[in-house]
């Protein structure tokens, strides 16, 4: 397959490997990433579900908050509670806007210590998240963009561990930690981390040895029957796990109460981006909620389809939806009134055709995302 990747796109440094397999390629966030390889969506997704697969996520984004107080800061900036937390651990946090509580991008946060922060936004947003942040930085912390100097790979399956052990590199530790390891000379972080609901890690590491881990991680997975997968599977593997995804499920327009991640709120917080506008919506209640829809027949739901209560009563749109490879039928996700409630069956606009959804509560499919 030829590479027609537009010059004004980002190349993930394992770009030329993606060529070689033949994969697709699609603009994502100013980068240009594998979308799925030769072998299709359906089979990215169940090597996942069933054994393991890796992903080249190096679009993500690294920011990194250092100095004394970086911690404390990005604590009362960031809507979770760091505090709950200690070095070595990871956690889901929203930056969130100061005046108006719409969520400018969900992010991981890696706390190294009081004085070191990495963060990992989504692309798109990446410089946004920055900017904010450099804006308010109080006097020795430093807020640094590192955006493409690091590949991120997300090794993620049930046979995940046994494909890092393979080639020395750390595993068992607990769902949102990581661990500092050494890779042919080089540090690598292994984070118990992923996007997809199965047991699984995402590790970060310099650019010079992007070539040799990806190399390495798909010799080792052999035996496992390894999967290169592309964003295509990552979308099908996070819907069905009910993961919003910023840009469609989540944005300014949308807070955490209305998005359902209010459980990455610390309540209890005196300060944080959005804490006034976020709290008196808590108080009061949302008027829509993020939910999940389950076809009742063979219809698939996109992004944007409208969804009724009534062939002529509008309730809203489909912010994502796709075909379960799991569950063999169409899921999806929608922001509806909260007079909507899980049970209740609402029509989808299915390309000029009405097709009936059940509302549920996702995550759509069991996996061992949590296990030891």
């Amino acid at each position: 397959m030829t590479d027609e990747t537009p010059a004004d796109l980002r190349r993930s440094p394992l770009h030329d490997r993606h060529v070689a397999l033949g994969a697709k390629f699609a603009g994502f966030g100013g980068w240009s990433m594998p979308l799925e390889y030769p072998a299709g969506v359906v089979k990215e997704h169940t090597a996942v579900r069933e054994s393991v697969g890796v992903f080249d996520v190096s679009h993500l984004g690294k920011a990194l908050v250092t100095g004394p107080g970086a911690a404390a800061y990005i604590n009362a900036t960031l809507s979770n509670d760091l505090a709950r937390i200690g070095p070595g651990q990871a956690q889901y946090t929203l930056c969130c806007d100061e005046a108006t509580g719409g969520i400018v991008d969900d992010l991981i946060a890696y706390l190294h210590g009081d004085d070191h922060v990495l963060l990992v936004p989504n692309a798109a947003n990446t410089a946004e998240v920055v900017r904010r942040l450099r804006e308010q930085a109080p006097d020795g912390v430093s807020v640094v963009d590192h955006h493409g100097d690091h590949v991120v790979l997300a090794v993620q399956g049930t046979r995940s561990d046994e494909v890092l052990a393979k080639i020395g590199l750390p595993v068992g530790h607990d769902y949102m930690s990581f661990v500092e390891a050494d890779f042919e000379g080089t540090d690598v972080v292994v984070c118990r981390t992923g996007y997809t609901g199965e047991r699984g890690y995402e590790l970060i590491a310099a650019n010079e040895v992007a070539g040799r881990l990806w190399d390495r991680l798909m010799e080792a997975g052999e035996d496992y029957a390894i999967a290169a997968c592309g964003l295509g599977s990552r979308d099908t593997l996070r819907t069905e796990m009910g993961y919003p995804l910023h840009g469609q499920d989540l944005s300014l327009d949308v807070t955490p109460n209305q998005g359902r991640v209010g459980w990455a709120v610390g309540w209890s917080k005196e300060r944080f981006w959005g804490r006034e506008a976020i709290v008196a919506e808590k108080e009061i209640g949302p008027k829509r909620v993020l939910r999940g829809l389950v076809a009742n027949g063979r219809g698939i739901p996109r992004p944007g389809m409208g969804v009724t209560l009534t062939a002529d009563v509008p309730l809203g749109d489909v912010t994502s939806g796709t075909f379960s490879p799991t569950l063999r039928k169409g899921i999806g996700l929608a922001l509806l009134p909260t007079s909507v409630t899980e049970g209740a069956e609402v029509g989808v606009d299915v390309r000029g055709r009405r097709e009936i959804f059940t509302v549920v509560r996702p995550p759509f499919v069991d996996t061992s995302v949590r296990e030891s």
